[in-house]
């Protein structure tokens, strides 16, 4: 579809219907460097690509953003897809510009929903951005409104993709800062391309009640007018319908029929006084059947983004529900345009700006709770969580309010009052009763946290309940000041696990370089400061494991083990040898298996001349065998050996079986064993923390697919968890 082309002049006429005095020169000027700049260039769309930058600049003053921000819009490309530098803005535009143009261009490198970490490490920079200049944000907001309003000429995954960064990202932070039309639009365009059909069904829902809405709300404006302009003659009225996404939201997440959303509607009163506000209201009760618990005060208690209105939800005479929204012409404001009512309103933003502080503390709390996290995966989602639309207002005994992301509980609440608090948590009262610690707070409920006076710390299974970045910073903080050498031995032990449980079996050399890499690459300057982060929750090994599964496999695959074959393969083989074994040359060399790594039929293995006592037969991948041939001590020792036929003995292979701790499970191991006909040498079990157990076993067996078929039946009897082939 063809997108509208924006000029120069376009820009003129937005300025126009302001009030604002713009430097309409300097505005020319970047617009002529930005043109020249990007001569040539063409959009997916087929336009030209200067028609982007001036609609993010037009977007811009729609919202009374100032000069500079103007100008940074029409810039906000030039550096990264020109071959303008950074050096020639400031030069001809002064520093304030080239600083937002600077942060802008490194937010536009954020990618689209690719690698966890690289959309962490973009969102971190963006937080940081807004803290500096908010206006940076505020450029990218509307840069990324006019790529979703064009983004039909990409391929539909592309589309998805950006659609659901801007829904789990952009429109939340758009949503903070209270800019609600770039809000709106965001979502709304967003669910038109993830999910269409739903789209287009509400769409169609709205259209054809489209006349009847306008004159019910007509209607219902002409008869609120008719009653409080004698009363309060400061007033105006305005219609509003819900948008898009805020219907679908209810349709499709509650499982509400169209007909059951209550909100459809909506008549803004705007007056001139707070005590205005709640004479109103009583008129409109009056007027109008109120709905039971649809009626909310954020007058006097302010949504985060600082929203202000009183809501509540009547039945006129049409048996139609429909919301009453009454606020203040500066409640009014904030609403609609947020932190950018600064600039429209009151000519910018002055430092020590005590509400603007206020009004941006969330960033930087954002910024504080991803501090203790060194896991990407985690601070994204917690980032996401944190930016939550939907919030809880829960009281306490004092009568303070807090606000929480709706879904928290009430460990949440404790560390939303100070970290000792929830340190020193031992339960919590809602409405004077006792509750579960997962308990999720409801709006208006008054909480009570119980704490101990002896010293406390809270528990590494909260970490899993918590709903909030600042409630789990807070617990990992606690884990990681108190508790190194347990996190440390805890994180040990999980490494050990997985990679037994992955199969991940290296030299100790080779896998102390493999776990420097992991460390390295998870910001930890040494191995123990990776175990630390594990143990107290910083990192989450499991989101880990594929990719270092992926660099074993590749390992395992390097030149140095062809090498090993090189080597092996100049040996001439021998004859069959009582052990089921071939051996370099000989028929009657003494054969011994090595007792490192127990080596079976079935398994690769090397031989190792040793001085008088014959070949020692190792795994291929045993901790003794040299990597590389070419450098090792005695290369010329290392021999080629092979299984052949069937051996005319058994083995013995010991195994680690890892299980919940529980009665009779020694015993149903046992059992089990001697319904197989195996022989049992030897049988040592101790107990672990967190009510597990180790049981090593040592039995006798054939071969090693007999071994596989020993391990698969031991697994299947109940709380076994993992079962590992070691050595003795």
């Amino acid at each position: 579809m063809p997108f509208k082309e924006y000029t120069f002049h376009d820009i003129v006429a937005a300025i126009e219907k302001t009030n604002k005095n713009y430097r309409i020169d300097f505005i020319q000027k970047a617009y002529d460097f930005a043109a020249a700049a990007h001569e040539g260039q063409f959009r997916k769309s087929g336009e030209k690509y200067i028609n982007h930058p001036t609609a993010v600049a037009i977007i811009l003053i729609e919202l009374g953003m100032d000069s500079e921000s103007v100008v940074a819009a029409l810039l906000h490309d030039v550096v990264e897809d020109t071959e303008v530098t950074i050096d020639e803005v400031r030069e001809k535009f002064g520093n304030d510009v080239a600083v937002l143009v600077d942060a802008v261009t490194k937010l536009g490198k954020i990618p689209y929903i690719t690698r966890e970490e690289a959309q962490a490490e973009n969102i971190r920079k963006m937080l940081i951005a807004m803290a500096d200049d908010i206006r940076v944000i505020i450029v990218k907001l509307a840069d990324r409104l006019h790529n979703m309003r064009t983004i039909s000429a990409l391929p539909e995954q592309k589309r998805r993709d950006i659609s659901r960064e801007t829904l789990e990202v952009y429109a939340p932070i758009a949503h903070r800062l209270g800019i609600r039309a770039i809000k709106e639009e965001l979502e709304d365009l967003a669910i038109r391309y993830l999910d269409p059909v739903a789209y287009a069904d509400i769409e169609q829902s709205l259209n054809s009640q489209k006349e009847y809405r306008e004159n019910l709300l007509r209607s219902i404006i002409d008869r609120i007018e008719k009653r409080l302009k004698p009363e309060v003659p400061d007033i105006h009225l305005e219609g509003r319908v819900k948008s898009i996404h805020g219907i679908y939201r209810k349709m499709y997440m509650q499982g509400k029929a169209f007909e059951e959303i209550y909100d459809i509607y909506a008549v803004r009163i705007i007056t001139d006084t707070v005590a205005n506000c709640y004479n109103i209201l009583g008129f409109i009760h009056d007027m109008f059947r109120p709905i039971p618990g649809r009626f909310k005060d954020y007058i006097s208690t302010p949504k985060p983004n600082m929203y202000q209105s009183l809501h509540t939800t009547v039945i006129g005479r049409e048996g139609i529900p429909f919301e009453v929204q009454i606020r203040t012409a500066e409640m009014h404001r904030t609403a609609e345009f947020g932190i950018a009512a600064h600039w429209k309103y009151k000519e910018g933003i002055h430092k020590n700006d005590i509400k603007l502080e206020e009004r941006l503390s969330w960033v930087r709390q954002l910024l504080d709770n991803q501090k203790e996290s060194d896991d990407v995966e985690d601070i994204v989602t917690s980032i996401k969580s944190d930016l939550s639309q939907d919030d809880v207002f829960a009281v306490t005994p004092k009568g303070d309010v807090i606000s929480l992301p709706m879904g928290s509980c009430v460990i949440d609440f404790a560390y939303a009052i100070h970290s000792a608090v929830g340190n020193k948590m031992v339960g919590a009262k809602v409405d004077g009763r006792i509750v579960p610690l997962d308990y999720q707070i409801k709006t208006g409920e008054i909480i009570e946290i119980l704490t101990s006076a002896q010293p406390h710390g809270p528990n590494r299974e909260w970490l899993k309940i918590v709903k909030t970045g600042e409630a789990r910073n807070k617990i990992r903080s606690w884990f990681k000041k108190e508790c190194r050498p347990e996190n440390i031995e805890q994180g040990k032990a999980e490494v050990e696990r997985e990679f037994k449980r992955n199969s991940i079996i290296l030299p100790n050399d080779a896998m102390n370089e493999l776990l420097e890499s992991i460390a390295k690459r998870q910001h930890c300057e040494t191995v123990d400061d990776f175990y630390a982060a594990i143990g107290y929750g910083g990192i989450i090994l499991s989101r880990l494991m594929p990719r270092i599964k992926e660099e074993f496999r590749q390992a395992k695959q390097t030149p140095e083990e062809l090498d090993i074959n090189d080597l092996i393969s100049k040996n001439t083989i021998g004859e069959n040898s009582d052990e089921g074994l071939v051996v370099d040359g000989t028929d009657n060399c003494l054969i011994k298996l090595s007792k490192c790594c127990n080596p079976l039929p079935g398994d690769p293995i090397i031989g190792y001349i040793t001085r008088g006592h014959g070949v020692s037969v190792h795994k291929r991948d045993c901790s003794n065998v040299p990597r590389d041939m070419t450098t090792c001590d005695e290369p010329e020792r290392w021999i080629r050996v092979k299984w052949t036929g069937k051996p005319n003995k058994t083995f013995q292979s010991t195994l680690k079986i890892n299980a919940i701790d529980r009665p009779q499970l020694l015993a149903d191991i046992t059992v089990a064993l001697a319904n197989m006909h195996l022989a049992l040498h030897t049988v040592n079990a101790r107990e672990l923390k967190d009510g597990n157990c180790e049981i090593m076993i040592t039995i006798s067996i054939e071969s090693l697919d007999h071994l596989k078929n020993i391990i698969t039946r031991l697994s299947k009897i109940e709380s076994v968890y993992s079962i590992e082939r070691t050595g003795l």
